[in-house]
C-alpha cells in the first residue's frame, strides 16, 4: 500500500469536510459525492429541490424516481442525498463482520447512504434509504457492503431500507414527473381564487373529458395561447389544490377524477390522495 496514494486520499477527504460535504441540512446540505465525482454513463442527474431549495446530485435513474417520490410524499421534510457514513464507523463494523471494507488501491473510502429522509411523522422521524437495482443483488461484494451499511445504521437506531425499482409503480413515477417542474410555481393568492373556482365549474360541467381535452378545449374557446390552460391545472394538481388518485395515468385522467381542497382546510394546500 503505498504511503502517497493514503496521504492523498485523506488529503481529499480533509478537503471535503473543509467544505462541508456531508454536513448541513436543508439548503446548506453538501452532499458527500457529486455528479462530477462518479463516473457516469450519462444517467446521473441534478435536479432541484423544491423543499430544500437547492440542488440534489442523484446518480442514476433509480435515484431519480426515489428522489421524485420522497419530494412528493406529503410528510418528507429534508432530503439528504449521497450521505456518509462516518470511516472510522464503517471500518470497525467491517472488522466485526469479517466483510472487507470498500477501499481503492488499498486506501479505505467513505461509504455513503443514498438518502437520509427527515419526516414530520412522529413515529419515524427519520429513516435511511438505499436504492439498488434487483440485478446488482446477483453481486456477493454488493451484498457485502449493504451489510455494512445495516450495521451501521443499527448502531444509530435509525430505520434503513433497501428500495428496488419493483417497489416504484412506473405509473406513479411518471405521473410525478409530469406534475413535478410545476411544483414550485408561484400562483398571487387572488389568482388562486379565482382559478380554483373556474377550474372547478369546468371540472364539473365536463366530467367525462380527459383534463388534457378539456384544457385545449378551454384554451380554444377563451382564445389563449396553446397549452396555457393545461400549465395552470398541472400547478393546481402539483400543488394539491385538488385531489385525485395519482395511480391514475395522467393521459387518462378526467374531470371526474378530481375534487377541489377548501383552502381553509389546506395548511399550505400540500395534500393528496393515493388512494
Amino acid at each position: 500500500m503505498s504511503r502517497d496514494k493514503h496521504t492523498n486520499a485523506d488529503l481529499k477527504f480533509a478537503r471535503w469536510i473543509k467544505e462541508g460535504r456531508g454536513s448541513g441540512r436543508g439548503s446548506d446540505y453538501k452532499p458527500w459525492l457529486t455528479v462530477r465525482d462518479v463516473p457516469s454513463k450519462g444517467r446521473s442527474h441534478r435536479v432541484f429541490g423544491h423543499k430544500s431549495q437547492r440542488t440534489h446530485h442523484l446518480l442514476s435513474d433509480l435515484e431519480l424516481a426515489v428522489f421524485l417520490f420522497l419530494e412528493w410524499h406529503p410528510r418528507s421534510t429534508d432530503i439528504r442525498e449521497q450521505f456518509p457514513l462516518p470511516l472510522k464507523a464503517t471500518l470497525a463494523a467491517a472488522e466485526g463482520a469479517g466483510i472487507r471494507h470498500p477501499a481503492v488501491s488499498g486506501v479505505p473510502q467513505y461509504m455513503t447512504t443514498d438518502f437520509r429522509v427527515s419526516t414530520s411523522d412522529s413515529d419515524q422521524p427519520e429513516f435511511a434509504l438505499q436504492a439498488k437495482y434487483q440485478s446488482e443483488f446477483a453481486f456477493p461484494r454488493v451484498v457485502e457492503k449493504l451489510e455494512l451499511e445495516r450495521r451501521y445504521w443499527a448502531s444509530q437506531n435509525i430505520p434503513w431500507f433497501i428500495i428496488t425499482e419493483k417497489d416504484l409503480p412506473a405509473g406513479i413515477i411518471n405521473n410525478i414527473k409530469w406534475l413535478y417542474p410545476t411544483q414550485g410555481d408561484h400562483i398571487p393568492t387572488m389568482e388562486l381564487h379565482e382559478r380554483l373556482s373556474f377550474y372547478t365549474e369546468s371540472f364539473q360541467s365536463n366530467p367525462k373529458l380527459t383534463v388534457i381535452s378539456l384544457a385545449k378545449k378551454l384554451d380554444i374557446a377563451y382564445h389563449l395561447t396553446p397549452g396555457e390552460s393545461l400549465l395552470e391545472i398541472r400547478q393546481l394538481l402539483a400543488q394539491r389544490f385538488f385531489i385525485f388518485d395519482i395511480r391514475i395515468p395522467h393521459i387518462k385522467l378526467t374531470a371526474a377524477h378530481l375534487a377541489p381542497m377548501k383552502i381553509m382546510s389546506m395548511p399550505g394546500g400540500r395534500n393528496v390522495s393515493s388512494e
